[in-house]
């Protein structure tokens, strides 16, 4: 057995890199699991690897008494000097037990224990390697599908890609390839759990990393990316060599670079938009193809108002929304797009509203509106603040100050905000049409109707047998 058991030590070590003293923990543990399996649990019993003879031993401790009553627990003196003879009575003295007749259950024991080392010790393999590898891309082959969970073979074990993480739309079938983005490594009683994506941002990312050599280079550098997986996605580059466009090297010759990432995401239209310092040329380059015609900053909510014509509202807005929530998130903005005429709007009614305050003109209101004074910021600004917009001094900030308080206090405000929520109401909603409209409409299709009957029986001419048939 020892030659045995130093064969499968060497073996293991060598081919599956388990240390030496794993190993040999391993083995004492499975013979002693035997020995007390055999003399019993009570006993005790102890294992020990003897490096020069290449076994294990077994002892089973006895204490020293003059006579023993208890051969399981208890030796004599004399017996025990037999073996020590320095051992003195109420010591504990090992005795060496004969191992050969259990070793075919030994070596069935200790293999069970081995293989399971063994299985402990590549999952452990398998953990670190993946562990590392986290926020990589993968390939795998797609193995079984599972509820709707993909399992994907990466060759050294299996992987998941759960139905949340795919793209929407696609379908897959065992066999065909699979990549997506490492996301998480866990470790399980049942071995390592590595859960890949398809939906993340960073897929898009790592792809042109594979694509594109200038960004796997740092040349080109992808500041942010956003996607609607398997819609659009959008991705905001910049350059740190004046010399390379950063949006013609993402979309290469002829636009092949960029198609293989879109083929790989199955059609995923994809906007490559150019990183800007200015936050607000930013927000402009990333709501392309939409031109922008004003910008209204908010820094205190972190958010813009976009304006655009009225023919680029939709444009702008894109289908669903897709195209302004993928800019906002591009950009970290808050964006609400404003078409021209409800800009023109919202500018005349604020203009209406100042206009109540008593001592208010058409230029006081105007210079108020662009400085982003409503009729409550009036309210509660400081008179130095209104001293700030150009044609006010300190004695007519304080007046319009007390004007806007009194006009805010009488509730003429609300009633006035009121009154202009209802007519752009009004205006917005579609118009129905009046009772003369529709029985004007009703008596033209009664009055059609009869035409066609009187030209149906002028068709018809009586025959010599008294029937009608109609003339060819």
């Amino acid at each position: 057995m020892a030659s045995e058991l130093g064969r499968v030590i060497e073996q293991v070590e060598k081919d599956k890199g388990i240390g030496k003293e794993v190993l040999i923990d391993a083995l004492e543990s499975a013979l002693l699991m035997a020995a007390k399996k055999k003399f019993g649990l009570e006993k005790e019993i102890e294992a020990h690897f003897n490096e020069e003879l290449g076994e294990i031993e077994l002892f089973q401790f006895k204490t020293v008494v003059e006579s023993s009553a208890n051969g399981d627990t208890e030796i004599s003196h004399l017996e025990a000097q037999k073996l020590d003879p320095d051992v003195t009575v109420g010591d504990s003295i090992g005795v060496k037990l004969d191992s050969s007749e259990f070793g075919r259950i030994a070596a069935q024991t200790a293999k069970q224990v081995i293989i399971q080392k063994v299985r402990d010790a590549e999952r452990d393999i398998i953990f670190k390697e993946f562990d590392v590898r986290k926020g990589e891309v993968v390939s795998g082959v797609c193995r079984r599908i599972e509820k709707g969970c993909l399992v994907v073979d990466l060759g050294r074990t299996d992987a998941i890609l759960p139905a949340r993480e795919q793209i929407p739309g696609e379908h897959y079938r065992p066999g065909d390839r699979v990549m997506g983005f490492l996301i998480d490594v866990q470790q399980t009683p049942r071995g390592p759990k590595i859960v890949l994506s398809r939906t993340c941002p960073e897929l898009l990312v790592q792809l042109f990393k594979q694509e594109v050599p200038e960004v796997n280079e740092g040349i080109v550098t992808i500041k942010s990316a956003a996607r609607e997986p398997g819609i659009r996605a959008k991705i905001a580059v910049s350059s740190s060599d004046s010399d390379v466009d950063p949006v013609g090297a993402c979309v290469g010759v002829k636009g092949a670079r960029v198609q293989n990432v879109v083929q790989e995401l199955r059609g995923e239209k994809i906007d490559i938009v150019p990183w800007d310092e200015n936050e607000t040329r930013f927000v402009c380059n990333a709501l392309a193809p939409a031109e922008v015609v004003k910008v209204l900053l908010d820094e205190e909510n972190h958010a813009m108002e976009i304006v655009v014509a009225d023919n680029q509202l939709s444009l702008a807005i894109g289908k669903r929304g897709q195209n302004v929530k993928l800019a906002s998130i591009l950009t970290g903005w808050k964006l609400d797009i404003l078409s021209e005429t409800r800009m023109t709007k919202r500018l005349e009614d604020a203009k209406t509203l100042l206009m109540g305050i008593e001592g208010m003109n058409d230029t006081l209101a105007q210079s108020l509106y662009h400085f982003g004074f409503t009729v409550e910021q009036i309210v509660s600004a400081e008179v130095a603040n209104l001293m700030t917009v150009p044609g006010f001094n300190e004695e007519k900030a304080k007046e319009v100050k007390e004007n806007a308080a009194k006009f805010v206090s009488s509730g003429k405000l609300a009633e006035m905000a009121t009154k202009l929520n209802e007519a752009a109401r009004l205006a917005s909603a579609p118009s129905k049409p009046s009772s003369d409209d529709v029985f004007a409409r009703l008596k033209a299709e009664v009055k059609a109707h009869e035409e066609r009957k009187k030209s149906a029986v002028a068709t018809e001419t009586p025959d010599a047998s008294g029937t009608t048939n109609a003339k060819e």
